[in-house]
């Protein structure tokens, strides 16, 4: 299972807070946080674009306060989230400096993985940064999320996360090393589960036993974010990360439990554009767009003859051939108004009739499902 790890272009990385910061001093771990930007530099080497999702924004604001290990009221919470953050991403940007990455912050809260318009600006920024070279390092925003806009736990958020960017192995680094059937620390007969191919009720229960008191998320929590990222195609593995090198020990066969799935996050996106998204308008090509069409292109603004419907960028629309027959369901670049201005025109006169550099695709392939 470890090659899943080490063949992987994409991975998301999930740090609780309890292995960031020392729970009694309420001090960074350093020394730990070296040897994980070590095992991120040796996941670059190999290619691989990686996402790092981190608590410890207010363990660290805690101690940089005064504020004890009381129970926080809200805007103490808040204020302590807004004071540790800054370190949190100061240490990450000194311990990935040591080899030559560039690190980026990047706050969410549930709304900017749930409305359409945050998602794409989300899911947008975090994918230039990576083709960018930079190592995106995310956090709920707890200095304004409110209750009905919290994740709560960073496992879920590293799940949407996962999904958003079409990662191919999302990493939870817990302080237990997998799923049990029974919480080993009560139960010395419970026994390691090396492998779930799919959370059934029978799963869901052993979950609620553990009792895994990692950060803000427990193993109830875990389960739901390998639901969430296996329906986007990608796989989820449970391991220890207290230890030094948490990710260097996976990729070299190390214990976790892993979550996996028959679907790759391309199908995966793919079934949610066909099959989950209301087309809001309609888009008419030619016959050379069509053909292009049909030999895995793009489409360009250039093969469009009509735009019909009321839809923004993101939005599904249906895109029709010359005699109106249904080719398939893509995600547009541009909103009604700005696809109407731009139809049958060059991709490199685009930014002369908008104002602004636009993709050069009305619907990139990726986002394109015919049939």
């Amino acid at each position: 299972m470890s090659d899943r790890l080490r063949t992987a272009k994409r991975l998301v990385i999930k740090i609780g807070s309890s292995l960031l910061v020392d729970q009694e001093t309420g001090a960074l771990r350093r020394e730990w946080l070296d040897a994980l930007a070590d095992d991120v530099a040796a996941c670059r080497a190999r290619k691989q674009d990686v996402l790092l999702v981190s608590s410890g924004a207010i363990a660290l604001g805690r101690r940089s306060l005064r504020l004890g290990q009381r129970i926080l009221r809200l805007e103490d919470s808040q204020a302590a989230a807004a004071t540790g953050q800054i370190r949190l991403a100061h240490a990450y940007q000194e311990s990935l400096a040591r080899h030559a990455v560039p690190v980026a912050q990047i706050l969410l809260t549930s709304d900017d993985t749930e409305r359409r318009r945050r998602y794409l600006n989300a899911r947008n920024t975090m994918l230039a940064l990576l083709a960018h070279g930079s190592v995106p390092v995310i956090n709920e925003n707890d200095t304004v999320a409110t209750e009905e806009i919290r994740f709560g736990d960073n496992d879920r958020l590293a799940a949407r996360v996962a999904a958003m960017i079409g990662a191919d192995c999302l990493v939870l680094l817990s302080d237990i090393d997998g799923l049990y059937s029974a919480d080993p620390r009560q139960d010395s007969t419970a026994e390691f589960i090396a492998e779930v191919d799919e959370i059934t009720p029978e799963i869901e229960a052993m979950a609620a036993g553990t009792g895994s008191q990692d950060g803000s998320g427990g193993m109830v929590t875990k389960l739901q974010a390998a639901r969430l990222a296996g329906q986007a195609g990608c796989c989820m593995v449970i391991t220890d990360g207290g230890a030094p090198h948490p990710i260097a020990q996976l990729a070299n066969g190390g214990r976790g439990t892993w979550f996996t799935t028959t679907a790759t996050p391309a199908s995966a996106r793919k079934r949610w554009i066909a099959g989950s998204l209301r087309a809001k308008g309609t888009i008419t090509i030619d016959a050379g767009a069509a053909q292009a069409l049909t030999r895995g292109k793009s489409l360009l603004p250039a093969g469009v003859t009509a735009v019909e419907g009321d839809f923004q960028r993101g939005d599904a629309v249906t895109v029709r051939g010359p005699t109106g027959e249904a080719l398939g369901r893509g995600l547009t670049a541009y909103s009604t108004a700005d696809a109407r201005r731009i139809l049958g025109h060059r991709s490199d006169e685009i930014q002369a009739i908008l104002g602004f550099l636009g993709r050069e695709e009305m619907i990139h392939r990726d986002d394109l499902v015919l049939g």
